[in-house]
């Protein structure tokens, strides 16, 4: 006991130290960490390609679009053979997948994903053919061909398997390369540039405008929207390089909507420090039930002897165990923020699943000031 109320004196201790004012904590952001200009993204490509060179971990007989993929580049490449004369195990049929930047050139190197899409066992040791990459409209933008990466490994013999990571899908650093030029235009007809941000909000969608005005003159930028804020340009093209990087290169304090993530599986709390209780008294504490339950079998050996119609008697005993938490605790906390009240529920030796359970009940009765997320 006398632990218990020296660790909420040095709790009460604490909560008494000024804290620092939300302004001092506040950093300077760069706006290009809080959004995207719209047009500037990545796009996705994605090929249909054969894998060989596999030591007899590929496809089986079974898989009939292995045979007539082969078969196919085989036929390209003048040789003919007919489905049936093909039972090779070192062939996989795959998908191949990469990102083309928002801005490419001819000869570029992509990253390319390769995944077996057949009954491969692994694809460790082989080598992608040539497979041409196409984007969403049915266009060839990259070729990818080159040896896999496997990041794992599965050796199976006499019934007995070993395997570790997923052998099905390889890497190829910088195995496909740009065959179609890309240039994103983020400049519409008007002369007009979106700015996309990440976290929508209209307090630091209208701090971006201001510094834009402030910069380029007044009705250079408007709020379009929470996430959107709407850019004028009216340079010359040669202009347009130097007037996105001064907009990318400004500061601004951003208004962060308040979170709290919890991740029940793991027992894991994370929230930034200035996000803020008001007063809240919590009483903490578990009680722990258990029920033991143990059979016993009674049988006198004069009657088994003598009467062998008579079976044994079963007796149940039951048992009820109550057990108090030890660490139980009624603690008032003033207007503070989520560190202190963490922090000082672990000086409490409450353990992170029933601080998850406080801050719940917290956010319930109205006191946290935050949107809490439950991964």
């Amino acid at each position: 006991m006398g632990r218990m109320l020296a660790s909420i004196a040095a709790l009460m201790v604490a909560l008494l130290v000024p804290m620092i004012e939300c302004a001092a904590q506040a950093q300077q952001v760069p706006v290009r960490s809080l959004g995207r200009f719209d047009g500037w993204r990545d796009n996705a490509l994605v090929g249909y390609g054969l894998v060989t060179g596999l030591a007899g971990t590929g496809d089986t007989r079974r898989n009939a679009v292995t045979r007539q993929a082969l078969r196919n580049v085989l036929s390209r490449l003048g040789t003919n053979v007919t489905e049936d004369e093909i039972s090779s195990r070192n062939v996989a049929v795959v998908i191949v997948m990469a990102q083309l930047p928002a801005s490419a050139n001819i000869g570029d190197r992509l990253d390319v994903t390769v995944s077996s899409i057949g009954d491969a066992r692994s694809l460790a040791g082989g080598t992608l053919l040539m497979t041409p990459l196409i984007g969403p409209d049915q266009h060839t933008y990259a070729l990818a061909q080159g040896s896999l990466l496997v990041g794992g490994f599965q050796f199976e013999a006499n019934q007995n398997l070993q395997q570790r990571n997923h052998p099905t899908t390889a890497r190829l650093q910088g195995g496909a390369t740009v065959e179609t030029e890309v240039d994103s235009n983020i400049v519409n007809g008007a002369g007009e540039l979106s700015f996309l941000l990440s976290e929508p909000n209209f307090g630091t969608a209208q701090d971006i405008a201001e510094q834009i005005q402030g910069r380029f003159g007044h009705g250079a930028a408007v709020v379009r929207n929470a996430d959107e804020v709407r850019i004028y340009f009216t340079g010359a093209p040669g202009d347009l390089a130097p007037f996105i990087a001064a907009i990318e290169a400004m500061t601004i304090v951003p208004i962060l909507t308040p979170r709290i993530v919890i991740n029940e599986r793991t027992g894991t709390v994370v929230a930034g420090g200035g996000v803020m209780i008001s007063s809240v008294v919590i009483s903490q504490g578990d009680i722990r039930i258990t029920v033991e339950t143990r059979n016993d079998a009674s049988q006198p050996m004069f009657i088994s002897g003598l009467a062998s119609d008579i079976s044994s008697l079963v007796v149940t005993n039951t048992r009820l165990n109550v057990d108090q938490g030890s660490a139980d605790a009624t603690v008032r906390f003033g207007s503070t923020s989520i560190a202190d009240l963490v922090q000082g529920l672990a000086r409490l030796n409450v353990d992170t699943r029933r601080i998850i359970s406080i801050l719940q009940a917290v956010k319930a009765a109205g006191a946290l000031h935050a949107e809490i997320i439950v991964q």
